[in-house]
């Protein structure tokens, strides 16, 4: 994969033509951020092995319903990056 553009590109190809993008990523994204923390959950206080495996299917999960929900507002994903990082600069310094 050369970019984020064309993961999004990539990955929208898997989305169901029907459905509401909008909704349904911003659902994806909460679903799968809390199936992520509760790796890092089980990691940190119940003391079970961080599987990295494991741990980047849940990012991955997370990143397709960012580029989804990134497409549903009409966004690249790397329009969002950018911005993102201009804003932290600002922020930070």
């Amino acid at each position: 994969m050369d970019s984020l553009d064309d993961y999004q590109i990539a990955a929208l190809v898997t989305a169901k033509p029907d459905i509401d993008l909008l909704v349904m990523s911003a659902l994806g994204i909460g679903g799968e951020a809390g199936e992520y923390i509760e790796l890092v959950k089980k990691h940190r206080f119940h003391h079970k092995p961080l599987n990295a495996e494991d741990a980047k299917s849940e990012l991955g999960d997370v990143l397709w319903y960012v580029a989804a929900a990134a497409a549903a507002n009409g966004m690249t994903l790397s329009e969002v990056a950018e911005y993102n990082i201009a804003k932290l600069r600002a922020r930070h310094g």
